[in-house]
């Protein structure tokens, strides 16, 4: 199995157990950010962009001001989640910490 093949049903939710503040919305992994301001916002995607070009797999965004929205999902495996979409928030979130 590929990391770009959609995920099961019972597979996303075994993922989103490690991953308690990401949602799936409109059949894609979901998460908002908050920061203080607009430069530690845009520090983050930058952060991120480094980061998806890095894996080759880039992020559905928004960013108003201090907030940053981000959706996963693999336009290879049919617009569905899968692991690498999975792998990608779990990345996502190491940089939060």
């Amino acid at each position: 199995m590929s990391k770009r093949d959609p995920l099961s049903t019972p597979e996303i939710a075994v993922a989103l157990a490690d991953l308690p503040k990401w949602r799936v919305v409109n059949g894609k992994l979901h998460r908002d950010f908050k920061f203080k301001n607009f430069v530690q916002a845009f520090g983050f995607i930058t952060q991120v962009a480094i980061l998806a070009e890095r894996m080759d797999h880039h992020p559905e965004w928004s960013n108003v001001y201090g907030q940053v929205s981000i959706d996963l999902v693999t336009h290879a495996a049919g617009n569905a989640i899968s692991a690498l979409d999975v792998e990608l928030a779990r990345q996502i979130d190491e940089i939060t910490l």
